[in-house]
């Protein structure tokens, strides 16, 4: 291979912003081994959802998470009691406010240790208080972030939120379709009468833009019980994103 064509080195892997991301990447997995976290059923949700939001609806979803979250946190707990601590499922949010503070309560509440991948911004994000502060996870790159909320993630659950939440729900969802995850995780998407109104399936489906079986990669429910059956009855110890 000519040095030119040597993808390792090169300015931008051996710049600051090169080395930068690196060590996002490997202190981060260093982390999550050294706490036994092979496993995770993530959560995304809006951050400004709070528990007395005057907003009904909100108020539901961040109730509706906080079920949710404590239901998978206990059912994790009694399925893997006699198992090594690596074969548990963690619930994991983004770390913040909102439904992921509602996600991390829940599974708080359930006795269990509940994962965080925070984001460093200007405005909103600041750990939520129900993560433990070692399975706090601060980040200060995006795509590493969603990285890693991909690759250890055997479950989605998706409420109801602005931006942020549609780029991860469609960043999962893509991965998913274009077989880039080894086997297909159960998906959530929680809160019908938010997403029927913003996410028009039927529109992208008669446009041609995506198959009749990607209907098949998710449900959408506004039950807490039927979110929590269709997770654990398909989720999988030994599924992976491909990284490969």
């Amino acid at each position: 291979m000519k040095q030119s064509e040597n993808l390792f080195d090169n300015e931008f892997v051996t710049s600051e912003r090169g080395f930068r991301m690196f060590e996002e990447f490997v202190k981060t997995k260093d982390k999550l081994d050294k706490a036994n976290i092979k496993n995770t059923i993530v959560m995304f949700g809006s951050a400004r959802i709070k528990p007395d939001d005057p907003n009904e609806h909100n108020k539901r979803y961040y109730d509706a998470a906080c079920k949710l979250a404590n239901k998978l946190a206990l059912w994790s707990k009694e399925a893997f009691k006699n198992k090594p601590p690596e074969e548990k499922f963690y619930i994991c949010s983004g770390g913040g406010g909102g439904i992921m503070e509602a996600t991390n309560k829940g599974a708080s509440e359930a006795g269990e240790p509940t994962v965080g991948f925070n984001i460093l911004l200007p405005f909103e994000q600041v750990a939520n208080p129900y993560i433990p502060e070692d399975l706090v996870f601060t980040f200060h790159y995006f795509f590493i972030r969603k990285f890693y909320f991909a690759v250890l993630a055997k479950a989605f659950v998706i409420f109801p939120g602005g931006f942020g939440t549609f780029d991860e729900l469609f960043e999962i969802l893509t991965l998913a379709q274009t077989h880039k995850m080894q086997q297909t995780v159960p998906f959530v998407i929680f809160g019908k009468d938010f997403y029927n109104k913003v996410l028009n399936i039927d529109m992208l489906l008669a446009h041609g833009m995506i198959s009749e079986s990607d209907r098949n990669l998710f449900i959408i429910t506004d039950d807490v019980e039927e979110a929590f059956k269709h997770i654990t009855r398909n989720i999988k110890e030994d599924q992976n994103f491909d990284i490969g």
